[in-house]
């Protein structure tokens, strides 16, 4: 039976069996995991297993996945992710753009979302920008408000 990749207990179960595979694997592509899973009975999408990577603290070494020896930081440090912010602006009701230096955005990305802000719906990232959708106009104000606590911008 494949479990449902919403299910929290199914998200659990699928990021158990994640860390199984790249303990005892050698694996380089997130489509690679999704196979995996998939044959373990978990359904899973290349973005459902981007976010359990994240989650588990996996790191690519070379043209490999691995798990952290460490266990991930605090959840709302930003104490270092600070400087590399530059600018924050809004694009509508619902969007709200980050510029960071070059290189840093999915570093900044990564701990937005892993904070897991009730105002932060998702985060997209490139280079030196991050977009960051709400769910609305009061949402994109709270997350500002949030954003200039932090960043001070």
């Amino acid at each position: 039976m494949l479990r449902s990749e919403t299910d929290t207990g199914s998200a659990l179960g699928r990021r158990t069996m994640l860390a199984k595979i790249i303990r005892e694997q050698v694996v380089g592509r997130q489509t690679e995991l999704v196979a995996m899973l998939r044959k373990h009975g978990h359904v899973a999408t290349q973005s459902s297993v981007s976010r359990d990577l994240r989650e588990l603290g996996v790191a690519k070494v070379g043209d490999r996945y691995v798990l952290s020896d460490s266990p991930p930081g605090p959840k709302n440090d930003f104490s270092t992710l600070k400087q590399f912010v530059r600018a924050r602006l809004t694009a509508g009701t619902n969007l709200t753009v980050l510029k960071t230096t070059i290189g840093s955005a999915q570093s900044v990305a990564v701990a937005i979302d892993s904070a897991g802000w009730p105002e932060v719906v998702g985060t997209i990232s490139g280079d030196d920008t991050i977009f960051i959708a709400t769910a609305g106009a009061l949402e994109q104000r709270q997350l500002g408000d949030r954003l200039l606590a932090i960043f001070g911008r």
